[in-house]
């Protein structure tokens, strides 16, 4: 199977210069914990609601005033939306991520994202549960 087959397509974006009062808006309105950082066409990073409220709110920073830049996470793992499910199950695996970036293969412009609850609904169940049992080791 195909990652454009189970990649959730209708991705919401935040950009570098958003708020992250305005990132953790856009968390509420589509109950998500976990937002793709874009600047224009090209992906930059991540950005996670445990990113929030650890490293800004807890320390005291003011989410309206302090940029989504200021916590991005610019090391993100991806893969390209023709690949098989399995070549993004190993890239969880190896990685201990939940989620990839699924970039077109043609323009590398972000297309959607795989997680773990898209493998378990989706894929293959011992793939999924391969997937999760590696994600979750203790590193």
């Amino acid at each position: 199977m195909k990652l454009n087959q189970l990649m959730t397509k209708d991705v919401v974006t935040v950009r570098p210069d958003d708020s992250l009062a305005t990132a953790a808006r856009k968390m509420r309105e589509r109950n998500i914990g976990f937002l793709p950082v874009c600047d224009g066409d090209r992906l930059v990073g991540t950005l996670t609601d445990r990113d929030i409220t650890v490293n800004a709110v807890a320390d005291g920073k003011d989410p309206k005033a302090t940029q989504v830049r200021d916590l991005v996470h610019s090391n993100v793992f991806w893969c390209f939306e023709d690949q098989d499910v399995r070549e993004a199950a190993r890239i969880m695996e190896e990685n201990q991520v939940r989620r990839l970036m699924v970039l077109n293969p043609k323009n590398k412009q972000l297309s959607g994202i795989v997680s773990l609850g898209d493998l378990a609904m989706n894929a293959d169940k011992k793939v999924s549960a391969k997937v999760l049992e590696k994600v979750s080791e203790k590193i």
